[in-house]
């Protein structure tokens, strides 16, 4: 077993030579360990046109890594990687939706490039390897793959955050995107948060349930986990142990004797909030009485130079900090140090050292490893951690001074007691954050993720798909002589649709009636809670008996009157469920009341999915409560809840047709409650079928509409099949 690493750039740098980086990441891969090896795809960074430098660097990277890249032109580039990931989702992602930007050519490459992306792995991969894509850049790939490599496990992780269900839907390709990261068998986010919201968008979006930890899919179950990256805290305990760590660290000593350090290092990004971050600072300054003891240091690494709003951020605080600098500072002491360029290793680790205290202060950061790598770096002297609230390290690191960023008075004040801690106080507080970020590292988050991974795609309770049930089930009908299908409509042989007048058949279901339509010796009935004159409109070409309103009424296949199937049914208690539906449909927008003769149905799928549910659970309750004595069954189905009679189910009309015709076989399908007391009867030679997930007396299952209507296409043919054989004979 393999693993591939599918990341936006390779972790190397191409210049005259190739040299390869040292990340987190990096450092995370290379602690695992698999029986057959290890492969990493990227962009190789640049353009690189000539076709014989290309395979150059292909082969050198092979070689030397076992990276394998991918080439974009300067113009895919440019929309892929500034345009669509950085113009359109980070902004997205990290809730500024005022920054994003669309362009329909950015969408276009950016699927282009995803495309890409699936191809390459899917030439690369071998059966069962574990394929990790990372990050925003990729959110398509896991969808393709699994349409391509069905065979293989495959692993996202996002790096940012995933924003609120009304944020996320500003989107113009939300859908699609979700979609995308769906086909993936086990999603990671850094928070619960995250994870939580992601399960709230795609409920509210695509429609679909899901568990805390898992959504059912139609061709699999897509696990979703808590994964909080570490970082590469070996790499820093052992720089403090290097001859230039130590140079660096007495050279900013003596630049800095008497001085108290507040550090802040980041990517000059407007998620990080650094406007705010100066106010706070100008405020504190403006109310301390020790503005000459402090210096506050801002290491900006640049970032993504090319994208409008990067340029106006560096413009707007270079002048801030002059402007903060031109009023507070004396002969003394110039109280913020600005440096716009990354700097090395040692001397990062001399500064996270040496800083009294070190300023994290994002608007929003999906974990933000500053804070960690600080923590890591604190050995003689121990310093302060102040954290904002919207970082995802501050559910990991409790111990930190935790602010919130917008509140600038906070800010301030919190940089004030930071400062006036005792040397217990401040040993007390990051002691368990210190230990914590050693011990859940880099190389503990991928062991996690990859563990889990495996584990899901092993040990997953997969639905029965209709290649494992379909020798068994053929075999029975072969033999029949006489053969009944017993066939619900809505969420077995079609999609649910969020307007029940938008399921009518389309061009693949006539394609499958017209199959079972010329079928011999099959009589197909079609069983539906839909009233007869919906029936009647949409299935009457076909020579099927049509049994509507879970069996209040029917008609024969040759025939032209509806017929009650009881009725002597009592009916008297409609217009009390009438009044308490319409109750509810008042307390619940989007939800409406469909009465029909044997029943009542209150339809909420178009409220808010959560708020619909709530309601309906409410509903329910009620309904036993008042019920009691009343010859009434209740069903909760699928954004439904149906009050009907007690003396009429599908499940009685189905007992009925049997011993009428004397079937020698009987295949009855459906998705829901109302099919169950079809599935319940125990009759010989009965074969039952679910569509879905859920708890079922059926002895079948099929995972979707989808796959049923495959499932019962070839049924059909090998029947077909065997009985041409049997005329033959």
């Amino acid at each position: 077993m393999s693993l591939i690493v599918v990341s936006n750039r390779l972790p190397v740098t191409i210049g005259k030579t190739i040299e390869k980086s040292s990340g987190g990441l990096v450092y995370a891969m290379e602690g695992l360990s698999y029986d057959t090896g290890f492969q990493w795809i990227g962009w190789a960074g640049g353009a690189v046109a000539d076709a014989a430098e290309r395979d150059r660097l292909t082969e050198e990277l092979r070689e030397r890594f076992n990276y394998r890249p991918v080439f974009l032109s300067r113009q895919e580039a440019a929309d892929y990687y500034t345009g669509y990931s950085n113009s359109s989702l980070w902004p997205l992602l990290h809730y500024i939706t005022p920054y994003a930007r669309y362009k329909e050519v950015w969408w276009e490459t950016y699927q282009k490039i995803n495309r890409l992306f699936a191809e390459t792995v899917s030439e690369q991969a071998k059966a069962d390897d574990i394929i990790w894509v990372h990050d925003y850049h990729l959110m398509l790939v896991p969808s393709i793959l699994r349409r391509q490599r069905p065979d293989l496990k495959i692993g996202f992780f996002l790096h940012t955050p995933f924003p609120s269900y009304e944020l996320f839907r500003c989107s113009p390709n939300r859908e699609e995107l979700l979609d995308g990261l769906l086909g993936a068998d086990l999603i990671g986010f850094h928070t619960f948060s995250y994870l939580r919201h992601f399960r709230s968008t795609v409920l509210r979006l695509l429609g679909l349930e899901s568990e805390m930890d898992c959504i059912p899919m139609e061709t699999h179950t897509a696990a979703i986990g808590v994964y909080p990256i570490g970082i590469n805290s070996q790499k820093f305990l052992k720089e403090m142990q290097s001859d230039e760590y130590r140079r660096c660290l007495q050279e900013y000593r003596k630049t800095y004797q008497g001085k108290k350090i507040v550090l802040s290092v980041e990517r000059l990004d407007y998620t990080k909030g650094i406007p705010r971050r100066l106010d706070a600072i100008e405020r504190y300054l403006d109310q301390s009485e020790q503005r000459n003891d402090i210096v506050f240091i801002f290491i900006s690494i640049p970032s993504r130079e090319g994208v409008r709003e990067y340029q106006d951020l560096l413009e707007s605080m270079q002048g801030r900090i002059s402007q903060i600098n031109g009023k507070y500072a004396t002969i003394q002491n110039v109280p913020i140090h600005f440096i716009y360029k990354s700097i090395n290793f040692s001397e990062l680790c001399a500064l996270y050292s040496l800083a009294d205290v070190a300023m994290v202060t994002p608007l929003i950061d999906g974990m933000n490893l500053v804070a960690k790598e600080y923590l890591a770096c604190q050995q003689e002297k121990k310093g302060v951690l102040i954290l904002s609230e919207f970082a995802g390290a501050a559910q990991e690191l409790p111990n930190a001074l935790i602010v919130n960023p917008y509140n600038i008075n906070e800010v301030a004040q919190t940089i004030s007691k930071a400062l006036k801690l005792t040397e217990a106080e401040k040993q007390k507080m990051i002691t368990p954050m210190k230990e914590r970020v050693i011990k859940y590292d880099a190389r503990h988050w991928a062991d996690s993720f990859i563990h889990d991974l495996v584990e899901t795609f092993e040990t997953a309770e997969a639905l029965p798909d209709t290649r494992e049930i379909s020798s068994d089930v053929i075999k029975r009908i072969s033999a029949a002589e006489r053969l009944g299908l017993f066939l619900d409509y809505d969420g077995t042989l079609a999609e649910l649709k969020k307007k029940p007048s938008d399921a009518l058949p389309d061009e693949e279901i006539n394609r499958l009636f017209s199959k079972l339509e010329n079928a011999k010796p099959v009589d197909v009935y079609i069983i539906s809670g839909r009233t007869k004159e919906d029936m009647e409109k949409w299935f009457s070409r076909y020579d099927f008996s049509l049994i509507a309103e879970h069996g209040y009424y029917y008609k024969h296949y040759n025939a032209s009157e509806w017929i009650e199937f009881d009725p002597q049914a009592e009916l008297s208690w409609k217009n009390q469920i009438i009044d308490i539906f319409q109750l509810y449909t008042g307390m619940t927008p989007g939800s409406f009341v469909e009465e029909k003769t044997s029943s009542v149905v209150w339809h909420y799928r178009n409220s808010d999915p959560e708020f619909g549910r709530w309601k309906a659970h409410q509903l329910v309750a009620e309904l036993y409560d008042m019920l009691t004595n009343l010859p009434v069954e209740i069903h909760h189905g699928k954004k439904i809840v149906e009050v009907s009679s007690i003396q009429i189910n599908k499940g009685s009309v189905l007992e009925h047709f049997m011993l009428l015709n004397r079937y020698d076989a009987i295949l009855c399908a459906g998705d829901d409650e109302t099919d169950e007391s079809m599935f319940r009867l125990n009759a010989e030679g009965i074969v039952s079928i679910k569509i879905g997930t859920g708890d079922t007396a059926a002895r079948f299952r099929v995972s979707s509409p989808r796959a049923f209507r495959e499932f019962l296409a070839q049924t059909i043919d090998e029947l077909t099949a065997m009985q041409a054989t049997r005329t033959e004979d």
